[in-house]
């Protein structure tokens, strides 16, 4: 799975499409959808206009916190593989835990879509300590990926850590706090150091960290910035200072969310 991700939650319509082309063009391989953003079609459409081949590309999709029954599970891959017309999924998520579903249900249906060779790994979104750990138990295959809100707002050390010990990759999604980190004085003090944005900065944070990362982007510049995040690196001093930012805010809560199971 590739560092460096487009995430394209909110994105629709043509302005989607037009953000694939352009990420792909610029050598984007990792694209990121789901069922609830509702643009499967207008990603596959920035593919095929790409000509990028599909053995090249890591498609990740999630199946939404109501279709958690294995049935419903398994309905669901079969839409997104038609509507993002591939044979198979890189990685397919639980986008959110629904306790009022067995996760045994859930990730056994999971399990069956790799042993289809419709899915290459399965993994979730938005679980917290305990969710990880029961997933960790109940899966039959291995949870290779938690996604999740993580930026330097919304520092979950123990949930990274949590991961690490249980082998699975922590992807952030809205890794720039929806641009509410980009005025931050800490960052832009290391920005200026290095010659390089406040998102590069904060991008580079999470990789250093080891952390997948997925931001969003509508313009070719700002893609572009994104990918310039590997030719510097922070150093222990500056990663401790973002560490140390006081600023504490979740951004994305629904009121489906799990978060108080911690």
């Amino acid at each position: 799975m590739p560092v460096l991700g487009l995430g394209t939650w909110q994105l629709t319509g043509d302005e989607c499409t037009n953000s694939v082309i352009m990420a792909l063009e610029l050598g984007y391989r990792h694209i990121d959808t789901a069922e609830g953003y509702g643009n499967h079609e207008q990603v596959r459409a920035g593919i095929e206009k790409s000509g990028v081949k599909r053995e090249e590309l890591f498609i990740t999709s999630k199946v939404s916190h109501s279709n958690l029954r294995r049935a419903d599970v398994l309905a669901a891959c079969d839409k997104a593989l038609k509507e993002l017309r591939t044979d198979y999924l890189d990685l397919y998520l639980v986008h959110w835990p629904n306790s009022s579903i067995p996760m045994e249900e859930t990730l056994g249906a999971m399990s069956e879509l790799v042993d289809a060779g419709k899915v290459r790994d399965i993994g979730v979104s938005n679980f917290t300590i305990s969710h990880m750990e029961e997933a960790a138990r109940v899966s039959p295959k291995p949870i290779s990926v938690n996604q999740v809100e993580y930026h330097a707002y919304l520092n979950q050390e123990d949930l990274l850590a949590k991961c690490n010990e249980l082998g699975v990759v922590l992807t952030a999604y809205s890794p720039l706090a929806r641009g509410e980190l980009l005025n931050d004085a800490v960052l832009e003090g290391i920005a200026a150091a290095h010659g390089k944005t406040v998102a590069q900065i904060a991008l580079r944070w999470l990789v250093q960290k080891g952390v997948v990362v997925i931001p969003k982007a509508r313009s070719r510049k700002h893609l572009s910035d994104n990918m310039n995040m590997f030719d510097f690196e922070l150093t222990d001093e500056e990663m401790a200072r973002i560490d140390a930012i006081e600023t504490t805010k979740r951004l994305i809560n629904p009121p489906w969310a799990e978060f108080d199971r911690s």
